[in-house]
């Protein structure tokens, strides 16, 4: 396999597509500061899913859970 076949071209669609079907987190902090002293601190939590993705994660805890 040379590296010109490990590579494929995917378009935006197909990502977004992906993403909203198997859901995506993102996690970060933010912090502002000026002259060293921090102002303001932000902890962000993004979750990136559709509804249906949603609604099929929570049955499948629903039915661990029983």
């Amino acid at each position: 396999m040379t590296a010109k076949d490990e590579y494929q071209n995917v378009s935006l669609l197909e990502v977004l597509d992906r993403v909203l079907n198997k859901g995506v987190i993102i996690a970060g902090d933010l912090t502002i500061s000026v002259a060293d002293i921090d102002l303001l601190y932000l902890g962000l939590n993004v979750i990136v899913t559709s509804v249906e993705t949603m609604e099929r994660e929570k049955a499948k805890k629903r039915s661990h859970i029983s």
